[in-house]
């Protein structure tokens, strides 16, 4: 059972991605004069919130052997139009960042599943375009949101630790482990990330599921957007590449692979936990800001040693001797 475990890297990567984080944080105490306390626990989530909406939006296309460039643009368009439509009624704003974005998502992933366009270039055009019309939408100016109510309501402590916000977005990760992992929908990503032109042979609808995915896409980031716009009560036209590159990192120790074929969104709840519990920690203890970007590289650094091909070979060695230890002399003799 053990080397099974350790065979299954988008197993063993976010297990150990999220230990270590939890680990660093267990010794806030010992940077800071105080201990730990719920609302350590309660910012933690709060800065998963968005960030765990991008990551899974990424993660999925990630898995099919993809990567949507483009979230951190549908997610300021998102929160523009949230907020510009959103001023008298919530729901209203979330409603139309949503729908805009399953149609961008909807849209890139036609251009890439029809006409076999990859999707680097395609997601990397969307994003440039996007934030022109964040600029545009907002004359390049952040644009405040006037629903208090609804500012305050995202950001509600509910049981200490959680808020609407941190709570729809673990939600969403949970309703995609139900769908990908009680549906063959899960098999057929890995299965496209990992040889697609066999894919399409075995009968996988491809195309289909790729446009699928990149709607997907589109709506988490959309809705990623429009909560942190609300809570901030106002939508920055231009977020920067950070949400990004977050989101990258995230995905990444929650267990896919560049590569495609690989992940779930399990590993990738543990992948967003870790990267934000390790921001929490960076900001509890007031360390440097570079502190953070050290973090994380030193955590990819260990999650790319344990992937490693050649330390699979190692457990495999090691599992050989083991074995080879163990054999009586009555079955040496057999």
């Amino acid at each position: 059972m053990i080397r099974s475990f350790l065979a299954r890297p988008e197993r063993v990567v976010p297990v150990v991605s999220l230990v270590l984080a939890l680990v660093v944080f267990a010794c806030l105490p010992l940077y800071t004069d105080s201990s730990i306390h719920s609302y350590d626990i309660y910012n933690g989530l709060q800065g998963f919130a968005p960030i765990g909406l991008l990551a899974l939006a990424i993660g999925l296309t990630m898995i099919a052997g993809e990567f949507d460039l483009s979230v951190v643009g549908v997610y300021a368009v998102g929160g523009m139009l949230a907020v510009k439509t959103g001023q008298h009624s919530a729901v209203l704003g979330i409603v139309v960042a949503l729908a805009v974005g399953l149609a961008i998502g909807a849209f890139q992933g036609a251009l890439i599943a029809y006409l076999r366009i990859p999707s680097l270039p395609v997601t990397l055009a969307t994003y440039i375009a996007l934030l022109g019309l964040a600029y545009a939408l907002s004359g390049g100016l952040s644009v405040s949101y006037d629903n208090v109510g609804a500012a305050l309501w995202v950001d509600k402590n509910i049981a200490t630790v959680f808020s609407p916000r941190s709570l729809i977005t673990i939600g969403a990760f949970v309703v995609a482990a139900v769908v990908l992992g009680g549906t063959r929908l899960g098999r057929e990503l890995r299965a496209i990330g990992g040889d697609r032109r066999a894919s399409r042979v075995a009968g996988v609808q491809v195309d289909r599921t790729l446009v699928g995915l990149f709607a997907v896409s589109g709506l988490l980031s959309a809705l990623g957007g429009a909560l942190l716009s609300y809570s901030h009560a106002s939508a920055n036209p231009d977020p920067g590449l950070q949400p990004l590159l977050i989101a990258a990192v995230a995905a990444l120790l929650g267990g896919t692979s560049l590569a495609g074929g690989r992940g779930n969104p399990w590993g990738l709840l543990a992948g967003g936990i870790a990267v934000a519990t390790l921001a929490q920690v960076v900001t509890s203890a007031a360390l440097p800001d570079y502190t953070i970007q050290l973090l994380y590289a030193a955590l990819l650094a260990v999650i790319v040693a344990i992937d490693s091909a050649g330390l699979q070979r190692g457990f495999d060695r090691l599992w050989a001797q083991r074995r080879e230890r163990t054999i009586t002399p009555k079955e040496e003799l057999a």
